[in-house]
């Protein structure tokens, strides 16, 4: 039986699932497949190469650096979060905290990262085959929030975050022949998008990006329409969504380091849910 793992991210509030993936560690779990979007496929890819706690280093320690995140990025780098610093000086082999990246490599599970074509505003499914050591462009694309930063180039083409198109992507582990699927949210399951502070920035976006514009628009009713769809699997036992009770105060661009430890921690012993669901399968 296939099983596939969804990390939808959320900025800031992904460390619930950072906290989730390393309970998950802890107790030995493992998937056949995991799909990132946006901070998800970072969560996923430390996840990937055993490295347990990195993501949390990330979220608490580096993303309080000015030159992770900060206005003046915005002067330098025309982009609030320097996406380079953060899978360059940081991730690369010689950096201050480095991915494992041939242990992501020689790893079983299939991995897929989500990215928007900021031309087409079409979802871009990138692949292992897509990375290499040192070269996390794809990580990258899937990270870019539009208007927070530019679009970040990847296999030749102008990327934005990947949950402007395809923000749960349940039914792409289903195309991948999951015959069960874990969702992790990072905000509680009942509570649903609304467009409004994303359409505040359409305009800006449309400038340059009309296709991508429109996806924004459009984000808070595909995300609502695919924890629906995950919601009637549960019902028939193909998907367990894993999604915090609260967030503890914790929004995208957050930095409340209390708050987000209170956040990872719900996520570590949250990961039980998905050891229980996974042995009722079996």
């Amino acid at each position: 039986m296939k099983t596939g793992l969804i990390d939808v991210g959320g900025g800031m509030r992904g460390i619930y699932a950072a906290g989730v993936l390393d309970g998950c560690m802890d107790r030995g779990i493992t998937f056949d497949l995991g799909i990132g979007v946006s901070a998800g496929s970072a969560n996923l890819a430390s996840f990937m190469a055993g490295q347990r706690g990195r993501n949390y280093t990330f979220y608490t320690e580096y993303a309080m650096r000015r030159r992770y995140m900060s206005l003046g990025n915005c002067i330098r780098k025309r982009s609030y979060i320097d996406l380079d610093y953060v899978y360059g000086a940081l991730s690369n082999s010689n950096g201050e905290n480095p991915l494992d990246f041939p242990k992501i490599r020689d790893n079983a599970m299939e991995f897929i990262v989500v990215a928007t074509d900021a031309e087409t505003g079409r979802p871009h499914y990138f692949t292992k085959a897509d990375m290499a050591q040192d070269d996390y462009a794809v990580f990258k694309a899937s990270s870019a929030i539009p208007v927070v930063c530019r679009p970040y180039d990847a296999q030749g083409f102008p990327c934005y975050d990947g949950a402007i198109s395809d923000p749960v992507p349940v039914r792409k582990a289903l195309e991948w022949g999951c015959d069960r699927v874990i969702l992790v949210l990072t905000k509680p399951e009942h509570v649903r998008r609304t467009s409004q502070k994303d359409d505040r920035l359409v305009p800006l976006l449309r400038r340059r990006h009309p296709a991508a514009a429109e996806g924004l628009h459009l984000r808070a009713e595909r995300y609502n329409e695919g924890v629906e769809f995950a919601q009637a699997l549960a019902k028939e036992g193909r998907a367990l969504i894993v999604a915090p009770d609260d967030t503890c105060g914790v929004d995208t661009l957050t930095k409340k380091k209390d708050a987000m430890r209170a956040l990872y921690e719900k996520g570590v012993r949250d990961a039980e849910k998905i050891e229980r669901y996974l042995d009722s399968e079996q």
